[in-house]
Parts: C-alpha cells; sequence; structure tokens
C-alpha cells in the first residue's frame, strides 16, 4: 500500500467520533503533563499502560502519541515562564524563551514556540508517512544477522553515546538484559533466575517495570529533592505576534524541521543534539539587530527554531521503532512495550500485518497536531495555572495511580513488590546519574537480540563469523564500534596532542 492510499484509509477511521475523543484526551493530557516541571511523556505512558489491558489497540496508541506529541508542545511553557525545562530537549528553548519572558515578551515566546512546533510537527509526520514504507522495504532485505547488529548498535546508541557516562550507560543495560532473562527460555523451557517464584515464571512484566522506573522511581526522586518555596511564574500577557515576529521565525521553523527529523530517524539522534544546532545556527544566521537581543532581552529566533527541532525530532523517532521495532528513546521504549502487551510485534511486517493500525495512527498524528495549536494558544493562560499545583500533592498522585494501575494488570502482591523494588533501585539511579532508558530499552530489546542471535547461529550453523562476513552485518557492526571506541580514542588522541 502507497502512504497516499494509506493515508485516506487511516484518515476514514482517524475521523470516527471515538478516535477524535482518544486524541483530544491524550493531547490535553499530554500539554498538562509536558508543562509540568520532571514530568515528561515517559512517566506518563508508563503510568497509562495498564489501560492496554481493555482499551482497544487503535484507540490506546492515538491516545499515546497525543500524549507524546503534546507533552513536546507543553514543555516549552515551563521553559518560557518557568526558565526550568521539563524535558531535555526543552532546554535550549528556557535560553531565549526566559529572557523574553523577563523583558515582558511571553506571550509571542509561547505563541512561536506552539506554531513553530505545528510546523515542525507536520514536516515530521509527513516524513513518517512517505519514508515508513521506505524504510520498511530496506528492512524487508536484512536477515536474523543484520537484526542482531542493528541491535548491538541500538543498545550501544543509547547507553554509551547518549547519556554522560558510558560505564554508567552501559550498567543500566545490563540491568535491563538481566530482567528480560527473567522466566522461562522458549528453547529449553528451563526457567531463568526466577528463584522459586512461580509469578516470575512468565517474566517480569514490561508495563510493571516501565512504571517502576518512570513512575514511581522519578517521583520518589523528585520528592527527595523537593526544596520548599515557590517558584515565581512570570505573567503571559498578550499572544498576538507582530508581523516582524512571524517574518523573524518563518525559517528558523524550516531550518529547525529540517534538521531535527533525521536526528530522530538516527539510532544515536535523540532531541538535545538538533535543538542545540539549530541554536546556533540563528544565533549566526540572525541579522545584527536580532544578533544583540541574543543573551539579553531574548531572540525569538533562538525560541523558534530550537523548539521546531526538538518536535521533529520527536516526530522521527518514532519511524525506526515502527518500521524497524528499534526504540531509541524511553518515550519510544514504552511504546513498543505497549504494542507488545497486544501481541503486535512492530517491524518491517507491521505495515502489511497491521495497515490500518498504523496508517490510523499516522492520520492521527496529523489531527492531533491541529488539536495541539488550537489548545496552546488560547488556553495557554489555563496550561500557566497549571504550574502552580502543589509538588507534593502530585507526587502522592502519581504513586497512588502507579500503585492501582499495576496491581490491577495480575492483582499479584508480587508486582507490586516488584514495583517499588525496582522504583527504588531506579531513585538511586537517577541520583548517580545511571540513565533509566536503557534498562527498558535492554528489558525489551534482550530477548529479540537473543532470538535473532539463536536464528543467525542456526543458519550458520554455529559459525560466529557470519556477523562480519555478511555485509550488511559488517558495516552495522563497524558503526556500533566506532560509536562506543570513537569518543574515547578522540579524547585519548586530543590530551596527547594538548601534553
Amino acid at each position: 500500500m502507497d502512504a497516499i492510499s494509506g493515508l485516506a484509509m487511516g484518515f476514514g477511521n482517524a475521523l470516527s467520533l471515538a478516535n477524535l475523543g482518544w486524541a483530544l484526551l491524550g493531547c490535553f493530557l499530554g500539554t498538562a503533563i509536558g508543562v509540568l516541571p520532571g514530568i515528561g511523556p515517559a512517566l506518563t505512558i508508563a503510568l497509562l499502560l495498564p489501560i492496554t489491558f481493555t482499551v482497544p489497540a487503535t484507540g490506546a496508541f492515538i491516545l499515546f502519541c497525543g500524549v507524546f506529541y503534546g507533552a513536546m508542545y507543553g514543555g516549552s511553557t515551563t521553559s518560557i515562564l518557568l526558565n526550568t525545562p521539563g524535558e531535555s530537549g526543552s532546554i535550549i528553548t528556557a535560553l531565549e524563551g526566559a529572557k523574553m519572558a523577563r523583558s515582558g515578551r511571553a506571550g509571542p515566546a509561547l505563541a512561536t514556540s506552539a506554531i513553530g512546533s505545528f510546523v515542525a510537527g507536520t514536516v515530521g509526520t509527513l516524513g513518517i508517512a512517505f519514508l515508513g514504507p521506505v524504510v520498511v522495504d530496506l528492512a524487508l532485505t536484512l536477515g536474523p544477522a543484520e537484526y542482531f547488529s542493528l541491535m548491538i548498535l541500538c543498545f550501544v546508541t543509547v547507553s554509551a553515546v547518549l547519556g554522560g557516562s558510558a560505564l554508567r550507560g552501559l550498567t543500566s543495560l545490563f540491568f535491563g538484559l538481566l530482567l528480560g532473562l527473567v522466566g522461562i527460555d522458549l528453547q529449553t523451557g528451563q526457567p531463568r533466575l526466577t528463584f522459586g517464584v512461580p509469578e516470575l515464571l512468565d517474566g517480569v512484566n514490561v508495563v510493571l517495570v516501565a512504571v517502576a522506573l518512570f513512575a514511581v522511581g522519578e517521583t520518589l526522586y523528585l520528592a527527595w529533592r523537593y526544596a520548599e518555596g515557590k517558584q515565581e511564574v512570570l505573567p503571559v500577557g498578550s499572544i498576538m505576534m507582530s508581523k516582524s515576529d512571524w517574518k523573524r521565525s518563518f525559517w528558523p521553523w524550516i531550518r529547525g524541521a529540517g534538521l531535527g527529523f533525521p536526528f530522530g530517524v538516527m539510532p544515536a539522534g535523540g532531541t538535545e543534539m538538533p535543538t542545540m544546532l539549530s541554536y546556533y545556527a540563528e544565533r549566526k544566521l540572525a541579522s545584527p539587530e536580532a544578533q544583540k537581543e541574543f543573551g539579553t532581552t531574548g531572540a525569538i529566533e533562538g525560541v523558534a527554531g530550537p523548539e521546531a527541532a526538538n518536535n521533529a525530532a520527536a516526530a522521527g523517532i518514532l519511524v525506526p521503532m515502527l518500521t524497524l521495532g528499534l526504540p531509541t528513546s524511553a518515550t519510544a521504549a514504552i511504546m513498543l512495550s505497549a504494542f507488545q502487551s497486544y501481541g503486535i510485534q512492530p517491524g518491517p511486517l507491521l505495515f502489511t500485518s497491521q495497515a490500518e493500525l498504523v496508517w490510523t495512527l499516522i492520520a492521527s498524528l496529523f489531527i492531533a497536531n491541529v488539536m495541539l495549536v488550537v489548545l496552546n494558544l488560547p488556553l495557554v493562560g489555563l496550561w500557566a495555572r497549571i504550574l502552580k499545583i502543589p509538588q507534593p500533592q502530585l507526587y502522592a498522585g502519581i504513586l497512588v495511580f502507579a500503585t492501582i494501575g499495576t496491581y490491577g494488570i495480575s492483582n499479584s502482591v508480587i508486582d507490586l513488590v516488584l514495583l517499588y523494588g525496582i522504583g527504588i533501585i531506579a531513585m538511586f539511579m537517577r541520583r548517580f546519574d545511571f540513565p533509566v532508558a536503557p534498562v527498558v530499552i535492554g528489558m525489551i530489546l534482550g530477548p529479540m537480540a537473543e532470538q535473532a542471535l539463536r536464528q543467525a547461529l542456526t543458519i550458520s550453523q554455529g559459525d560466529w563469523t557470519t556477523f562480519v562476513t555478511r555485509p550488511i552485518s559488517a558495516c552495522i557492526m563497524a558503526v556500533a564500534l566506532l560509536a562506543l571506541a570513537g569518543p574515547r580514542l578522540y579524547g585519548a588522541w586530543v590530551r596527547r596532542m594538548a601534553g
């Protein structure tokens, strides 16, 4: 099915009353969550995962993607009005956005952020629709050896490249791989790491681990670090953009979207790098008058470009997840676990085996983008008031929802013990700067990598060189090795030249 006919079918389904309702709920929740500092889309989707046991797959994924897109929109509100980025992708937005707010121009900063998010979200969703089938065609030529190499690349980039410390990232990854091993080995039928507990024979529930890491662990950490005292929420004022604001924002929106989407698609992309590149590009390309505003009263280009790059990168993250089954962010990993809850395996065959679901989801992203502009611009005063919710009540509510949702999955006390046990580990991981995203990615991709490894060795009759004699697999392994060793070798070379 080509992209045009797929989108036509998708819009036919997405415009039903039920699916529009799920999209609106997701957008509203996502924006509200994005506004609250420290509470991102990963935590929210983790809390919502128990609905996968009662809600149809299409409705659930429309809701999750609405939350994902909405959080990208809402994150800029906190950055601009509080100078407190809620997401890593909003850090750069705070540089100029908070200064604009202090100069009495919070309204135009929020407006250019929302419209830039809409432009970038639309560009990114078009990229998913038209690039997705192309990636699928390429992926169908890959065998088990290539898939195992791809997963190794994903492990390395998410764990060792994106974090502050490769050792901490890899430690988190191995913790996730360990959790993925729990249960009965499907090939030998032998129990692994169950310690005689019958409830662990089916393995540790991915939903439980996601909720423990992103809801319980994050909330306990935020409560631990909670400091009494009120933060100053700057007034919004008029959100109308002047003719000059529109003119100065247009090309940064386009450039930001063009920069962000490719970074989102790449395994080591993320949102930090494209937002940073967009900011420095706009600073160089700005007029001499605008350059004087950077770092002083706040330049609107420094908000428009990075915010567009942030949203385009977020859209790009969905491409490898849907087409290859590879999550490159914490949110994508949790969404992948939701697919597994429905017994659906993302990958090249998803576009044919679940064509209706995929195209309805992509069409809903376009609809969500329009909804988010309508929700964000007129209701910006409401989102600013959300920032005044007392944080202790917020943390208590998250823990209550996490506990009820997890217990509702299997009515097992063992699950609650695991929930808070892993949650406390996650709290200390946050405290000592161990990234939590590799845990979920290791847990989900670990069993899949093990299966691909066994299939590749079966096909090659136990020949381990199959991973380096097949050209595509060898190239991917070389990239993974370069990503792991390259920064260290470069650092050693720089130190030697300096010495």
